[in-house]
């Protein structure tokens, strides 16, 4: 296949679409990783930028590589049959509990954002992720299209806006008080571990379809640039919000405060992240569920939105504050064994 700068940024796309979720768009992943330690925490976020370049581009290398259909294929690959049977089993755990931080997400936005019952933005989202699986996947791939490139242009408005203030640098410079400081230590690790532990369903069968070394190292290159920029500019503009977290979704209450022109478009780019994440994380549970289980797919997907329904009764704040970190840190086995094995381009891998 011909070296394709257009597939390399169409990879880069799929890349920052993936990991892009309900807790980066809504700023509140940011803050738990990364903001609320300020100056480390800008640290943190460049070794996180580097790891997401350098790992992700060996992980779609790599399964391109070994012709891996699935990261099931992959994990076998990497822990061998009987341990990556196991590590499966776990993403089917995490995957769920993604599905209900999602499902808590879409329920926070409308329940600060728009003053109505938590209830009824999840319902609403399960409801309208019932009609996209019946219907098809073609709108979510649209709806992703559109979504991500608005939520960047977005956060580097804000980002201009908070560069201008006064005291950015005094902000910027400040290193306040965590009882948990040691975490960000590990959160660049845990952080990039976590979401490409995560997004491997995705990126895993697409660099083997497209199956060129040269297209997937520069899209993986390139999305991880693209990751670092987003962290960037989301942290630079949530150090600028006082007691960042307090709030579900902090960064719509900047841009309600910088530009408020702009806030009900970005209410609706928020929770159409949570939504294509929802539809994502859902698809991939229903098939790895099928493999255990060969039930008709409404039967998995009412088990699935049953069980994160349960689940995402427990505060948005609190299931992201406690599942992603406890999950970044399971995927560590996942990042430090992707880290360790050798890769050879153009090599047999056996």
């Amino acid at each position: 296949m011909k070296k394709s700068w257009s597939q390399a940024f169409q990879i880069a796309a799929v890349y920052v679409g993936t990991v892009v979720g309900a807790g980066f768009a809504t700023g509140k992943e940011i803050v738990e990783f990364f903001s609320r330690f300020g100056f480390f925490g800008f640290i943190s976020i460049l070794m996180s930028g580097y790891l997401f370049v350098i790992i992700g581009s060996k992980l779609m290398r790599m399964a391109a590589q070994i012709k891996a259909k699935s990261y099931q294929e992959f994990n076998e690959y990497l822990f061998g049959r009987w341990a990556g049977n196991v590590i499966n089993f776990f993403m089917l755990f995490m995957l769920l509990g993604v599905s209900a931080v999602m499902l808590a997400g879409a329920g926070a936005v409308f329940e600060e954002q728009l003053g109505l019952p938590k209830y009824i933005g999840v319902f609403l989202t399960i409801f309208l992720s019932y009609i996209v699986m019946l219907v098809g996947t073609k709108g979510l791939f649209a709806v992703n299209t559109f979504v991500v490139p608005v939520m960047i242009v977005f956060s580097l408005i804000l980002m201009i806006l908070s560069l201008k203030m006064p005291n950015f640098l005094e902000q910027f410079l400040y290193i306040p008080h965590a009882s948990d400081g040691w975490k960000s230590v590990v959160a660049p690790f845990s952080y990039a571990a976590l979401n490409l532990g995560l997004a491997q369903a995705v990126l895993v069968p697409i660099a083997t379809e497209v199956n060129d070394d040269w297209t997937i190292k520069w899209g993986g290159i390139l999305g991880g640039l693209a990751l670092t920029v987003i962290l960037l500019s989301s942290h630079f503009t949530l150090i600028m919000l006082p007691n960042l977290e307090l709030y579900e979704i902090p960064m719509a209450i900047i841009m309600k405060n910088l530009a408020p022109f702009f806030y009900w478009v970005f209410v609706l780019v928020i929770y159409g992240e949570i939504f294509t994440s929802v539809i994502g994380n859902v698809f991939g549970l229903d098939r790895q569920l099928q493999q255990f289980w060969p039930l008709p797919t409404v039967v998995t997907v009412t088990i699935i939105f049953a069980v994160s329904f349960m689940i995402s009764l427990v505060n948005y704040s609190t299931l992201l504050s406690y599942l992603y970190p406890l999950f970044g840190y399971i995927c560590m086995s996942f990042f430090i064994l992707l880290w360790m094995k050798p890769f050879t381009p153009g090599g047999n891998i056996k």
